[in-house]
Order: structure tokens, then C-alpha cells, then sequence
């Protein structure tokens, strides 16, 4: 073609270097209309076509292809592409340009294929994100660690292609240059050290309640990156944590809670030790009405009155003998009302009991767990 356009220049009375340039400026106009055209087919056609089909395919391609638009940007090679392929024929004779034109359209390719791949990843990690296997894995901290190799050896490669060196050059001085690479990339590398530490040992995972009062985290932990793990406190407010921290320091993750079905309620009752004494047979009829306890008291006075028996001690005598007490038999109640209680573990730590005496009177702890996890239940 490049002859043709050449020959017929020549036949209108045009001098020879005059028709080389104009046939050099013909091609290289056809060559950028071939590559408008060539975007245009990509981008209107094929991946329109592309996405409305894969639109109602798996989430996995939707994700990629349409969401993420790995198509679109993959489109973008197709001018680049003719560019590169018809520059040698269009520009020959011109050596130096042809190098500066592929290289340029070479740079451009690797930055597309670049986009591509990074878009692609952060499909990856969203659809590995909704799975519950993957919520025990740091896998935004390896799509980052991925991502930073990627752009480093894409780096290296652009940068051997503008010099016209080999890469082998540039990584052999990347080597010398370690120290300062360590400096430099210190805290990607000590978070993504503790990221699998954190994933190894299950330490924390995205959705787990933790507590970091040094960093003022109290929250949900919505994403454990390479060098930051993001909390979302109760009041909303987002707290950043360098990762090595969860290492380093110490913090609490409530997942135990979460996992054992059931919700820890502590509370203590004083009561007023001037109130407390043995009960008399007016007391223990009055109780004996109440439900939850007319099994209990029946076996208790049965058994105190069998002990005194044995031991030819009146009842009466408050001294020696086993008499019951107020405050005892209130602790009996609180343990078969809460063994009657719907709402509470039975096969969790079950716990009432007296603690020592305090300024505030005589502490009877309920040391139970919930069955129901809802916070604001």
C-alpha cells in the first residue's frame, strides 16, 4: 500500500522525498484512524456485548467483568495494539521514531494490562470477602502484597524500557539499595508479617468485636489491611490501628462471646446486713407460696429438722442447731428463678453466690449467660 500511495503521488508531478513524506503523513493518519475505529469496535461492541451477557451469568464474572470494568479497561488495548503493530511498516526509515513509538504504546499496554489486574483483585477480595472461610484470612493484606510486587516489577520494566537497559541492570542495584528498601517499605512489611501472624494464630478477623482502649478502639473490626486494621466504634466513629499493633500490644476480641451462643450478665445485689436473719415458721409459710421455691423449702426444713434430730438439739436453740436464714433462702429463689428462665444458658457458667462483705452491705453476684447475644435485648 505504502508503494501504491507513493507511485501515484509521483505520477502527479510531486518530487521524491516531497512523496515520501506525504505518503509517510498518509499512513500514519490511516494508522491513528485505524486505532479510533479499533476503540470504538473494543469498547461499543464488544464489551457492551460482553457485559449485557455476562450481566446474567455467575457472580464471579460479574464481579470482574462488570463491576469492576476489567473488560473496559482491557478495551483500551486494542489502539495501542495497532498502533504498535503498524509502526514498523508506516515508519520505515525512520528507526529512532519507530523505537519511541513502540516503546510509548508498549508503556501504555503494560498500564492498561496493569489497571486490569489491580481491578481484578479487587473483585477478588470482595467475592472471597462475602464467603465465610476467607473471614479468618488477611486477604486484603495479600491482594495489597500482590499488588505492590505487581506495580514494582511493572515499575522496573517501564523504567528499563525508557532507559533501553536490561531489567536484570535495575534489579541488580535494587539490591544494593536493600537497606534502603527496608527503611522505606518497613511498615508494608511488618504488616504483612503480623497479617499472617493474625490469620495463623486467629487472633482477629474481619466482623470481630475487639477492645484497644491505647488506640481508642471499641468496635467492629471492618478491614484488616497490610499496614492498618480500620474499627468501627459503637459511636460510629472509624479508629486506624497500625497492624504489627495487634502483635505488639495487647487487645480483646470478644469472638469467644460471640461463638459460645450466649452473653455474660454480672451483677451484684447488696443487701442490708441488718435485715438478715434466721427464719421463723411465719417467714417460711409466707415462702413456701412462692413457686419457684416450695420444692426447696420443703427438703431444707426436712433435712435441718432430721440433723437436729439426730443431735437431740431443740429447734429453738439458734445456737447449736441449723436453723434457715432470709438471706440464704432469697439466694435459693434467684437460683430457681433464673434455672426457670427462659432467656438464660443452662449449659453455660451458672453462678449465684455470696461474696465478701463490703461498706455497701452483703454482695449476692449472679454470674450468668444470656441466651440471647442482642446487645440491646
Amino acid at each position: 500500500m505504502q508503494n501504491l500511495i507513493r507511485e501515484w503521488l509521483l505520477q502527479q508531478g510531486l518530487r521524491d522525498q516531497t512523496a515520501s513524506v506525504l505518503t509517510t503523513t498518509i499512513e500514519v493518519v490511516v494508522v491513528v484512524m485505524l486505532a479510533v475505529i479499533a476503540n470504538v469496535v473494543a469498547k461499543r461492541v464488544v464489551v457492551y456485548g460482553l457485559e449485557k451477557f455476562i450481566g446474567h451469568t455467575t457472580t464471579l464474572l460479574n464481579e470482574l467483568i462488570v463491576k469492576r470494568r476489567v473488560a473496559h479497561r482491557l478495551s483500551h488495548l486494542a489502539p495501542a495494539l495497532v498502533i504498535y503493530l503498524l509502526a514498523f511498516p508506516v515508519l520505515d526509515g525512520y528507526e529512532s521514531l519507530i523505537i519511541v513509538v513502540r516503546r510509548v504504546s508498549f508503556i501504555y499496554m503494560l498500564l492498561v494490562v496493569l489497571l486490569a489486574i489491580d481491578g481484578s483483585l479487587n473483585g477478588l477480595v470482595a467475592i472471597l470477602r462475602s464467603s465465610k472461610f476467607a473471614r479468618e484470612l488477611p486477604i486484603k493484606s495479600v491482594s495489597q502484597v500482590l499488588k505492590l510486587v505487581i506495580y514494582g516489577i511493572a515499575l522496573i520494566a517501564i523504567v528499563s524500557l525508557i532507559i533501553g537497559q536490561s531489567p536484570m541492570l535495575l534489579l541488580g542495584g535494587l539490591g544494593a539499595m536493600t537497606a534502603v528498601l527496608m527503611l522505606v517499605f518497613k511498615d508494608p512489611i511488618l504488616g504483612f508479617v503480623a497479617g499472617i501472624q493474625l490469620a495463623t494464630n486467629r487472633m482477629v478477623s474481619r466482623g470481630d468485636w475487639i477492645e484497644m482502649p491505647k488506640h481508642g478502639a471499641d468496635g467492629d473490626v471492618l478491614e484488616v489491611g497490610l499496614t492498618t486494621v480500620k474499627v468501627q466504634n459503637w459511636d460510629m466513629t472509624i479508629t486506624t490501628i497500625p497492624t504489627h499493633a495487634l502483635i505488639t500490644e495487647s487487645f480483646k476480641n470478644w469472638r469467644g462471646m460471640s461463638e459460645s451462643e450466649g452473653r455474660r450478665i454480672k451483677r451484684a445485689i447488696n443487701i442490708d446486713t441488718s435485715s438478715i436473719r434466721f427464719c421463723n415458721q411465719e417467714m417460711l409459710d409466707r415462702f413456701s407460696k412462692i413457686q419457684h421455691i416450695t420444692e426447696y423449702l420443703d427438703k431444707k426444713r426436712q433435712e435441718i429438722s432430721s440433723w437436729n434430730a439426730e443431735r437431740n438439739i431443740d429447734e429453738l436453740d439458734a445456737l447449736n442447731g441449723r436453723k434457715l436464714t432470709n438471706v440464704g433462702t432469697f439466694r435459693a429463689y434467684i437460683v430457681a428463678y433464673l434455672r426457670n428462665h427462659p432467656m438464660i444458658h443452662q449449659e453455660m457458667t451458672f453462678l449465684v453466690r455470696q461474696l465478701a462483705l463490703t461498706e455497701h452491705g452483703l454482695p449476692i453476684e449472679i454470674y450468668v449467660f444470656s441466651s440471647d447475644q442482642d446487645w440491646s435485648n
